[in-house]
């Protein structure tokens, strides 16, 4: 695999082409980021986008993971001493799940974000943004009648970090795309520089297929989970035998989140993967891709409930060192 193809493998959205390319030119040094809110333990939201991280060092990255303790308090998660607490233990998790220790730098938001010079800049960057496009931005964290100003001041703030932490490339889920555009747009503005972006995809709702899986609401897969509770959380997905579902019966459309956390979260950490199986069911078989299982799916030749045991042994094992972590830190 060539250094384009790793740096932008499993993502939805290269922002843009061009600068990615001329990015993997020569990456060595170079500097990436993903912003997490200390909000609580890591799930499949965050390790997804630290899989990417996984390979953005690969390539020669540094990598730089901004706990965002401001952010978090502007989003009402607790008192500093709490947030800090939290986001502390979401550091130890990070590292067990498998960044690189030596080549990850941690950074809180409160280290830069309250001097003067970055709040001179947000309030310049406040009067460059109109309050229409700010909301857009901050579509994805609050909206209607509950929106308070710190919701839209948090947005500016994710567009000046971009700045603020010397990057080259940010990387962000697709609900992050908004930020990132407002970034590229108002940035030049106080004399910046636009970066590029990489967006990974949003894995879809465990149970049904349809919308976000969300720690927040319906069910997700997290670091505190147990051996037997990821099982039965996967045992329960939705895994139709098809790799691309009909829409439900509201038109919505549907996705395959088992064959996703395979493509997204077991291929990029595992070489190959087996499923173990009786003999009279077809014996063991081994899959080097994700296309090769998908294909199999389709065909019929790996059975939807074989699929769910093979993903929970494999996330577990991506798991189980954050567990341990977790229990240490307890």
């Amino acid at each position: 695999m060539d250094t384009y193809d790793l740096i932008t493998r499993n993502t939805e959205e290269v922002v843009t082409e061009a600068e990615v390319r001329a990015l993997a030119e020569d990456p060595t040094g170079k500097r990436v980021y993903v912003g997490y809110e200390p909000s609580g333990v890591l799930h499949l939201g965050h390790m997804l986008t630290a899989n990417k991280l996984i390979d953005l060092q690969a390539a020669g990255f540094e990598v730089v993971v901004l706990l965002a303790d401001v952010h978090a308090y502007l989003n009402d998660k607790g008192s500093f001493a709490e947030i800090r607490e939290t986001a502390e233990r979401m550091r130890a998790q990070f590292l067990a799940y498998g960044l690189d220790e030596e080549r990850t730098e941690f950074v809180y938001g409160s280290d830069y974000e309250l001097d003067e010079e970055y709040v001179l800049d947000l309030h310049a960057l406040e009067l460059e943004t109109t309050l229409n496009r700010a909301r857009r931005a901050m579509a994805e964290l609050q909206s209607g009648e509950t929106a308070k100003v710190s919701h839209v001041v948090y947005p500016l703030m994710q567009a000046l970090d971009i700045e603020y932490l010397d990057l080259d490339l940010a990387v962000g889920g697709m609900d992050q795309r908004k930020v990132h555009m407002l970034a590229r747009e108002e940035l030049p503005s106080l004399g910046y520089d636009a970066r590029p972006a990489l967006h990974t995809p949003i894995v879809a709702d465990l149970a049904t297929g349809v919308g976000k899986m969300s720690s927040s609401r319906g069910v997700t897969i997290s670091m505190e989970d147990s051996v037997e509770a990821l099982r039965e959380k996967i045992t329960k997905a939705y895994c139709p035998p098809t790799a691309h579902p009909e829409p439900d019966d509201d038109g919505d459309d549907r996705e395959n989140p088992v064959l996703q956390l395979f493509q997204y979260h077991v291929f990029p950490r595992f070489e190959s993967v087996t499923v173990e199986r009786p003999e009279k069911y077809g014996g063991d078989v081994t899959y080097e891709t994700y296309d090769a299982l998908e294909a199999a799916l389709e065909a019929g030749d790996l059975h939807p409930a074989d699929a769910k045991e093979t993903l929970a042994a494999y996330l577990d094992d991506l798991v189980a060192p954050g567990r341990e972590k977790l229990a240490e830190l307890s």
